[in-house]
């Protein structure tokens, strides 16, 4: 059954070089283009489609404030294409928190080889994914007077639906929470946007992972990405390390990279989480985790946007308990109480 897809792009000619793009895979059927969203809200009613890629930016109501009305009001899979995925960190980053699958950077020029495939590869991912109505963010959640055991600490992977449900996550997160580190599978040019996002939005203080940073109560670092993995290393007094080697899993940086090194020199102090993920990226170093006594924990089917990582991790034995995301900060905090 093939995947039916909407392209939205004020650009005719952007219009047409994405629904050839698209057509070209067999298990795709373009059902239509509109050239913004007033003709997008008419075409989505009438012809139903599984999957929308969306321009960030079109004249009268931008791409954006189309996807927050479409999260709302009719939850689909939305893949954002636009020039600005590149360069507009602050819209990527939006975009992904409103609730989009994942944002494509368009060519300048017509789809090389290679390009078309990766954004018909995307289309049909999202087609397969679990789309989450939109709602209010909660109010901070995060326990009063908590007070964490001075060798415990936190480490968590996620990917696609990463960035909404980190934010989710670390809102239940107190000031001084563990010393938590994260990684998120995105560009390395996204991250300190998101890091930023998350420091706002969060009581503890988030920042990107740095060679040395030592790990400190209320700290929580983010993996810089692109061509090191992020560990940790030390024992007592724990710290960074970045390592600039080949990828792990099929990415760089690694959930299984960081994992492993955790389970080495936190062992049964750490607690581990994967969250919403395609792949199998973060299994086998929450098992080693898990063989070193940490406890760990695995995002549900039903709140995640894909079942892949957690799901791959279950599958071999790696998750202690699975658990709705909004059950899982309050979970990895008790762990950690002194």
């Amino acid at each position: 059954m093939s995947v039916r897809a909407l392209v939205v792009d004020d650009s005719p000619t952007m219009r047409a070089m994405v629904a050839h793009s698209l057509s070209q895979d067999t298990e795709i059927e373009v059902v239509g283009t509109a050239d913004g969203p007033h003709s997008a809200r008419e075409m989505i009613k009438a012809l139903n489609p599984d999957v929308i890629t969306l321009d960030v930016e079109m004249p009268g109501m931008n791409g954006l404030d189309f996807l927050d009305k479409i999260m709302r009001l009719r939850p689909m899979p939305v893949v954002m294409l636009s020039t600005l995925t590149g360069r507009g960190a602050d819209a990527t980053i939006r975009a992904l928190e409103l609730g989009a699958f994942d944002c494509y950077e368009k060519p300048a020029r017509a789809f090389g080889e290679g390009l078309g495939e990766d954004l018909a590869r995307l289309v049909k991912a999202a087609a397969r994914s679990r789309v989450r109505a939109r709602h209010a963010p909660a109010a901070p959640r995060a326990p009063a007077n908590y007070t964490p055991r001075a060798d415990a600490m936190i480490a968590i992977g996620s990917s696609t639906g990463g960035v909404e449900a980190l934010i989710e996550l670390l809102s239940g997160f107190p000031a001084n929470c563990p010393p938590t580190v994260i990684v998120q599978h995105m560009p390395e040019s996204f991250v300190p946007t998101f890091a930023a996002r998350l420091d706002r939005l969060s009581a503890p203080r988030v920042g990107v992972a740095r060679a040395g940073t030592p790990l400190g109560s209320g700290q929580v670092l983010v993996a810089p990405g692109g061509s090191q993995h992020l560990e940790i290393t030390g024992g007592t007094l724990r710290r960074c390390r970045l390592v600039a080697d080949e990828k792990m899993s099929g990415h760089r940086p690694s959930v299984d990279r960081m994992f492993l090194s955790v389970a080495r020199w936190a062992g049964a102090s750490a607690v581990g989480a994967i969250l919403t993920g395609m792949g199998a990226d973060g299994a086998l170093g929450l098992k080693s985790m898990k063989e070193a006594g940490a406890m760990t924990i695995g995002q549900d089917e039903d709140s995640c946007v894909v079942y892949g990582m957690p799901a791959a991790a279950k599958q071999i034995g790696a998750v202690t308990a699975q658990l709705p995301l909004s059950r899982i900060a309050a979970r990895l905090l008790q762990e950690c109480r002194a």
